[in-house]
């Protein structure tokens, strides 16, 4: 079927994949998901993200 081009599309697909008695907490949170992974995936495509090393080193106050 491929990737759907437009955001009703998006929708009918996370309604089609998620069960009948999901709540609409959980639609949202897929939707959520969804368009997380696309904006940071943009991102990504521009060049802007940091590396593995750097995010160590800004996660290494939190890791210790």
């Amino acid at each position: 079927m491929g990737t759907p081009s437009n955001a009703k599309q998006q929708v009918q697909k996370v309604l089609e994949q998620l069960p009948d008695d999901c709540s609409l907490e959980d639609v949202q949170y897929q939707l959520y998901v969804i368009q997380k992974i696309r904006a940071r995936s943009e991102l990504a495509d521009k060049g802007q993200f940091i590396s593995q090393v750097e995010a160590e080193k800004r996660m290494e106050k939190w890791l210790k």
